[in-house]
């Protein structure tokens, strides 16, 4: 009985070894045939030759610009383009076709590469500022020929203590069209977090000089609560160089953009275009500079143009330094005419007269912090969006 039984273990031995060697053997074959493939990709790639003739004609002109370098591509590599005729002539060559002028040998120009698109300004050839002002480095430049702005955002300079250990998110958009935001991510924490991202905006010339560049900064703990940082208005003006503009600039903190002399308003917008009406919430105000008997209440206005359409006004309240109306008003309004309307909402003491005014609205009427509150009740339709407004003087 012994007998059979060795015979069949030394059979298994054998056949588990065979199968090893066997699947060591397939792998160093493969592993081989990888390399010499490897090794015929890279002798494949020829080593630029040398100019002995100019690389352009005198009687002919090149199509780059000064910031663009040509790219070739070695014989090895022909590039080849489809016929507009289809199957009837097939494929052709695309050094018959190419419209450039530079060749180099037998190599093959396909296109440029523009260096200004890959330039990223070097922050440590400008320091922040001095102050302690939480401040934001970033990078503006606009090319004519494609109408785009292009924006680098580099790094925060001075951030709160409390927010070393947060993420660190930016929110940019450029006002008062809208229709597209980028998002952004600091790449580390601390002190002075840095993007080092780089975003373009589709703008038209004439239009790019009206544009408000706008930052917002946030910090998000790690319970995912979003907590305001600050934020950036930069208005597009003047002529932009491609080169970039290296650029520092305070981030305006949440009580310097409620900051006023008379005191400050909350107010709460909701916009439903399926219902084609407009919300206005009046919750409460506080530090108003304003001694009367008589009581105040806020004027709502709702302007179309030039033109008033329709007001409404919050019941009297007691004076005081930070009364509470929580009062609702509802307004019609298509979604054609949100471009064109905004709200004057005007706080009425003793008598008729107004002795502060706030306007929220789009580019047309409004700048800061009332054009942000308004275009954030845009973008977020069905949603109540909260804000605090100072008081100004009214005209």
């Amino acid at each position: 009985i012994s007998d059979p039984t060795m015979l069949l273990a030394v059979g298994l031995s054998l056949g588990l070894f065979l199968l090893l060697l066997i699947g060591v053997s397939v792998y160093f074959l493969w592993r081989r045939r990888g390399q010499r493939r490897y090794q015929e990709m890279v002798t494949m790639i020829a080593p630029f030759p040398a100019c002995t003739t100019p690389i352009l004609q005198s009687n002919q002109r090149s199509r780059y610009r000064p910031h663009e370098i040509p790219f070739f591509l070695p014989p090895r590599f022909k590039p080849t383009l489809r016929s507009e005729e289809g199957e009837k002539e097939g494929w052709k060559d695309l050094s018959s076709t190419h419209r450039g002028s530079l060749t180099v040998g037998s190599w093959y120009p396909v296109g440029s590469v523009r260096a200004s698109l890959y330039w990223v300004p070097d922050v440590s050839e400008g320091s922040p500022p001095p102050g302690r002002a939480v401040q934001l480095c970033f990078s503006v430049a606009y090319r004519h020929d494609n109408e785009q702005l292009y924006v680098s955002l580099l790094r925060l300079s001075n951030l709160p203590k409390c927010f070393y250990s947060n993420d660190t998110l930016a929110d940019l958009r450029l006002l008062p069209d809208d229709r597209r935001r980028h998002k952004a991510r600091a790449r580390c924490r601390g002190r002075d977090p840095e993007f080092n991202d780089s975003f373009v905006f589709q703008v038209s010339g004439v239009c790019v000089s009206e544009s408000v560049l706008s930052v917002y900064v946030l910090s998000v703990d790690r319970g995912g609560r979003h907590h305001a940082v600050g934020r950036v208005l930069f208005p597009i003006e003047g002529e932009l160089g491609e080169g970039g503009r290296l650029l520092w600039r305070d981030l305006e903190t949440k009580d310097k953009m409620q900051c006023s002399g008379l005191g400050d308003i909350q107010v709460s917008l909701n916009y439903s275009p399926s219902l084609q009406r407009l919300t206005v919430v009046i919750l409460r105000a506080r530090s108003l500079q304003i001694h009367t008997d008589t009581g105040v209440c806020f004027q709502v206005s709702l302007q179309i143009h030039t033109r008033v359409v329709k007001s409404r006004r919050t019941p009297v309240v007691s004076s005081g330094a930070d009364p509470g109306f929580n009062h609702k008003m509802t307004f019609k309004l298509r979604p054609s005419q949100l471009d064109q309307t905004c709200l004057s909402l005007e706080l009425i003491a003793s008598g008729l007269t107004p002795v502060g005014v706030v306007v929220l609205g789009p580019f047309m009427y409004a700048r800061g912090p009332q054009l942000q509150h308004w275009t954030d009740m845009v973008n977020t339709p069905n949603e109540l969006v909260k804000q605090w407004h100072g008081l100004g003087k009214p005209t």
